[in-house]
């Protein structure tokens, strides 16, 4: 059975379970990047370092919010056209995608070495943690373009239904990676310069990978010349798709400058550490998540593109209960084990060790809802309800969690940022809750209204 088969007539229990559980280890894997990285600097480097690393990442997340624009974009549109049975048109799409991550790679890396010190100071760096982030952020920047078309491709290849190869991708990336990084930044004494460079060679590693796979025959989609030029509505429709995602990076963009911001204020070098390393467990815990919802896309979006809604439906369903059940599981860990996830990063540091781990509490309070709100947001994205997806990006972080972390504080200071997250997260759930169900009866009814018309046609 073809890739394009098995989305349309294959179980949906025994699809969901084959597209996500690569997705799942890849999306581990991926987060690898950030965690490792944060693990070996805090061990081998200290406090400030995991601090340089936390104000570096809102430039970071800059350069990943467009490579969402253009490589999910361009994945929910590949997967319509082939469920539409389009396969020229789906690889138009991926000659596009190429060319336009390089674009927006090489012009975000010349923009972020040009204004290295004030945007590191725009994201919360001290004086005591500029030298750190300097160091860190201007090798990660060189590196800019691996990162662009590892990342934004790789999504692709799972949009044409091979999911085991986009693991492999991030997979080879994070194993380079873990390995790199202590030969680094021990073995050779490089410090956080040393995390910076174990990160851009992994990247180039995926990058090479992700473009091979484009080449040889084994693809469903591949490179064609006559492609890799930049068609306005191929672009245009990219770019319609793909604001969703881009406006979700980009509000927790604008949200981590805050937040850093207000860290420091309230809580100094030390608070900023504090959310850099839950940030980096959140990233372990949430990206089963991510995996669930990556592996569902594919399914959803081709069956919506095929008119086939039941199919709709319940691939929604199913990786909403997944993906709560995985939730839970980390729930129960994070309030029985806070201490044992801040110590990964720091040993010694009793002051950042007793914050962490009261911060690590109040922050998960709501992630048992979190599942739904993941999987319920990401159907809008992969039918290409651009309207819909994006005001469920913006309600989290920017219409509730961003004045919630300017305001609470002003109150009860560094607690109020801490509680401003599972309160954003509790009035997303119920948003997203109220948009999926008026949407899944919409289904019913265009369900109901084929049904009908095959009815006549057959009479």
């Amino acid at each position: 059975m073809d890739h394009s088969a098995q989305l349309r007539d294959t179980k949906i229990t025994t699809l969901l379970w084959r597209f996500s559980i690569p997705a799942i280890v890849g999306m581990l894997v991926n987060a690898l990047y950030n965690v490792v990285d944060r693990i070996f600097v805090g061990q081998g480097v200290g406090s400030l370092g995991i601090a340089g690393i936390a104000v570096s990442y809102p430039y970071m997340m800059l350069m990943m919010s467009f490579g969402m624009l253009v490589g999910l974009g361009s994945t929910a549109l590949v997967s319509i056209r082939l469920g539409e049975r389009k396969k020229d048109e789906a690889e138009q799409v991926l000659g596009n995608a190429l060319i336009l991550l390089i674009v927006v790679s090489i012009s975000l890396t010349f923009f972020g070495l040009i204004l290295l010190r004030p945007i590191l100071i725009i994201s919360g760096a001290s004086e005591t943690t500029l030298p750190y982030a300097m160091d860190y952020l201007r090798i990660i920047l060189i590196g800019g373009i691996f990162m662009g078309i590892g990342f934004g491709l790789n999504n692709l290849i799972r949009a044409e239904g091979n999911p085991r190869i986009a693991m492999a991708t991030m997979l080879v990336g994070a194993i380079t990676n873990v390995i790199l990084d202590p030969i680094f930044i021990f073995g050779f004494g490089w410090g956080i310069q040393g995390a910076a460079i174990a990160t851009i060679l992994s990247q180039l590693v995926s990058a090479i990978w992700v473009v091979r796979y484009f080449l040889i025959r084994k693809s469903t989609l591949r490179f064609h010349f006559k492609y890799l030029k930049l068609k306005i509505q191929i672009v245009k429709r990219i770019f319609t798709i793909g604001i969703a995602p881009f406006v979700l990076q980009m509000g927790a963009t604008l949200l981590f400058v805050i937040l850093n911001n207000s860290l420091l204020i309230y809580g100094g070098d030390t608070a900023i550490s504090v959310m850099g390393i839950i940030h980096s467990i959140n990233m372990l815990l949430l990206m089963p998540l991510f995996g669930i919802n990556h592996g569902a896309q594919p399914i959803v979006g081709y069956n919506y593109g095929a008119q086939q809604f039941d199919r709709v439906k319940e691939t929604v369903k199913i990786a909403s209960l997944a993906a709560t059940g995985v939730v839970i599981v980390g729930f129960v860990l994070i309030m029985a084990f806070p201490q044992g996830f801040i110590m990964l990063f720091n040993k010694t540091d009793q002051e950042l060790i007793s914050m962490g781990v009261k911060a690590l509490r109040i922050i998960q309070l709501m992630l048992p809802v979190v599942g739904f709100q993941v999987v319920g947001s990401g159907y809008f994205f992969a039918v290409g309800k651009a309207k819909e997806a994006m005001f469920l990006s913006l309600s989290r972080q920017m219409l509730i969690l961003i004045p919630l972390v300017i305001i609470l504080p002003r109150f009860m200071g560094l607690i109020g940022i801490f509680v401003s997250i599972p309160i954003s997260d509790g009035l997303s759930f119920i948003l997203t809750a109220i948009l999926l169900n008026i949407e899944f009866k919409k289904l019913d009814q265009q369900h109901k209204e084929r049904y009908e018309e095959v009815n006549r046609e057959a009479s």
